[in-house]
């Protein structure tokens, strides 16, 4: 399996994936300049166990609330790209099919649609939501989890230079939380996957899987769809979802991990489900609020700059039927054709 990894073509593939739309950017760039001596160098550094990950660039994002970005360099994206190829098909095969992120043919669109599905077919709902997430998963459970999969020990070593160096990156955004039997040390175990990683996204989605045939073969939730860390549980019967919510709290500390309790409580579906961006009822779903506002804001900057030469037609254009194809899978006609009339008067003043 690491000779596989560790070969020409897995390697050539794992650039292009990498280097996908972002040709034009530096990194990519440097690296696809001497692309056969930088494919040979990282090639001859996996052969030989050798091969060390770089520090990571960290930023900020602030939508739709405030999350440290961190961003490995490009030759170790095209190694998490060489791994992620070939460890991928194996978890895959084991994921429930209403798990809806980082999976080829689901995505958020479809996360929605089955979420209305269920809101027509139940009357309760509890949405739920874990509390910082990407920072609280532990390496030792993840470590154990993955390499349950493949036996080859340079495949696992690999792996443990990449949990490696994503160790402390997050540090700073963990609250410390004590579990039962948790000594004075448990801070310190190592956690955190940096946001970014094309790893950490495939492996979050490893990390809950065990959870996910929990709450579908243990509680045997009919209505069940999880969106990276979002879940949702469908039933009729509203006690069912309070026994079940505190089942899973308890299942949760097992993997070191918690939800936002305030936010967790049953709803009928009928008032709505917020859920990915929307507010999901049984006969049409609705924009968040805040979603709405942030793009305003953010379209009227794009103007602004526009009319003022720093950004083509072309890049205006890009953002704004990015953010339509999005928002068209909710009742959104009039708020586009509100927002973008009044925006361009607003502008032409």
């Amino acid at each position: 399996m690491y000779d596989q990894l560790c070969s020409w073509d897995n390697l050539l593939w794992a650039y292009r994936r990498a280097s996908k739309g972002k040709r034009g950017q530096s990194p990519a760039a440097l690296f696809e300049h001497r692309l056969e001596d930088n494919l040979l160098q990282l090639q001859r550094e996996l052969q030989t166990q050798t091969y060390r990950p770089g520090a990571y660039h960290s930023f900020y994002i602030h939508e739709p609330k405030r999350r440290l970005i961190s961003a490995a360099p490009f030759r170790d994206r095209v190694a998490h790209h060489a791994l992620c190829q070939l460890i991928e098909p194996r978890f895959e095969r084991s994921f429930i099919a209403d798990s809806y992120a980082n999976r080829v043919g689901k995505g958020t669109h479809r996360a929605l649609d089955r979420c209305q599905e269920f809101a027509r077919r139940f009357r309760y709902v509890l949405p739920c939501d874990v509390k910082q997430f990407f920072p609280s998963i532990d390496h030792a459970i993840l470590r154990e989890t993955l390499t349950r999969k493949f036996e080859d020990d340079a495949v696992r070593w690999l792996v443990d230079q990449i949990l490696a160096s994503g160790v402390g990156v997050l540090a700073e955004e963990y609250t410390p939380v004590y579990f039962p039997g948790d000594d004075l040390f448990a801070v310190n175990r190592p956690r955190g996957l940096p946001i970014g990683n094309l790893t950490s996204q495939f492996w979050a989605n490893c990390y809950l899987n065990p959870f996910d045939h929990f709450v579908k073969r243990d509680l045997r939730c009919a209505g069940y769809l999880r969106y990276v860390d979002d879940f949702l549980l469908f039933a009729d019967d509203k006690h069912a979802l309070w026994e079940w919510r505190a089942a899973l709290v308890e299942r949760l500390a097992r993997v070191r991990l918690t939800i936002h309790t305030h936010a967790a409580q049953v709803r009928p579906t009928e008032t709505g489900i917020p859920f990915l961006g929307f507010t999901v009822f049984p006969t049409h779903r609705l924009l968040k609020r805040r979603k709405g506002i942030a793009f305003q804001r953010k379209w009227r900057g794009l103007l602004c700059a526009y009319i003022q030469g720093k950004i083509s037609l072309a890049q205006l254009n890009a953002c704004t039927q990015g953010w339509v194809n999005h928002v068209r899978y909710g009742d959104t006609w009039g708020l586009r054709r509100a927002l973008f009339r009044t925006t361009i008067a607003d502008s032409q003043e």
